[in-house]
């Protein structure tokens, strides 16, 4: 059951994740290429984060419930792991998706976004970004684990 669940989390990690932390990437330079009157690209792209990342409260999930077959809920590295994810889930909460929504309402109303706020977004989606990966690398190596290498 552990191999079921840890593939699921993985997958759901791939799956989920991965087109939040691209489309976020790619909505500040679409947003400073777009002409006011095509939100399109930026509308699709907070699209994509807004769904995905309400599928992506399957990976916290389902990695609690694979961190509960292992054994491995007090280990530090998956401690570390948890404080990450949810950090990365308030960032992107708190600052990235309602500042895309902000931005696409300007765009929406044929007005040019602001370039601060452009900068602003893509600072914090930098932060979001690295704070996954981290999250990743924290669970390839998994420091102190006795459960692989």
């Amino acid at each position: 059951m552990t191999k079921i669940l840890l593939s699921l989390h993985v997958l759901a990690a791939i799956v989920a994740v991965g087109p939040v932390t691209v489309a976020a990437s790619m909505f500040p330079p679409a947003v400073r290429r777009a002409a006011p009157t095509s939100a399109g690209t930026a509308a699709l792209l907070h699209r994509i984060c807004r769904v995905y990342a309400g599928v992506g409260l399957a990976v916290p999930l389902l990695g609690f419930a694979t961190a509960a077959a292992m054994g491995v809920l007090g280990s530090g590295w998956l401690v570390t792991s948890i404080a990450l994810t949810a950090a990365a889930a308030g960032v992107l909460a708190a600052f990235v998706l309602p500042r895309q929504e902000e931005i696409l309402g300007q765009l929406k109303g044929e007005r040019t976004p602001d370039h601060r706020a452009t900068v602003q977004l893509a600072m914090f989606t930098g932060v979001f970004n690295l704070l996954w990966a981290t999250v990743t690398v924290l669970m390839v190596v998994r420091p102190g684990s006795t459960t692989g290498a």
